[in-house]
């Protein structure tokens, strides 16, 4: 798993990484079952602060996306892969042909996507 944080970036570092992962998630990089770093460990590994980390980790089980199992360990939840919302692919493509005929770039309908999701 690759992750980065932009440090100069105006995005937050939680959500530079929650969506860094859900992207990694939902793109197959981090199959159902995968089990992430302890909230310490991948905050030494970023340079980030626990609490950052754990943010992002919290939102990410919020949104299903995976699974704490106390000790055990964080895990990348089959929620997401297996039980996807009937109507989400309908929704996305309802969205990107708008955006084109509004004349948006794929960068900025996603960015438009990001900032509504993380309100």
């Amino acid at each position: 798993m690759t992750l980065e944080i932009d440090t100069s970036s105006s995005v937050p570092p939680f959500e530079q990484l929650r969506s860094q992962i859900a992207r990694q998630v939902s793109g197959g990089r981090l199959p159902a079952g995968t089990r992430l770093a302890t909230v310490r460990q991948m905050a030494a590994d970023l340079g980030l602060a626990a609490n950052t980390v754990a943010r992002a980790y919290r939102e990410l089980e919020a949104d299903g996306v995976i699974a704490t199992h106390g000790r055990r360990g964080t895990f990348v939840s089959s929620a997401v892969l297996d039980e996807p919302t009937e109507q989400a692919p309908s929704l996305a493509s309802t969205y990107a042909r708008t955006a084109r005929r509004r004349g948006l770039t794929l960068p900025e309908a996603l960015a438009l996507v990001e900032r509504a999701w993380s309100r």
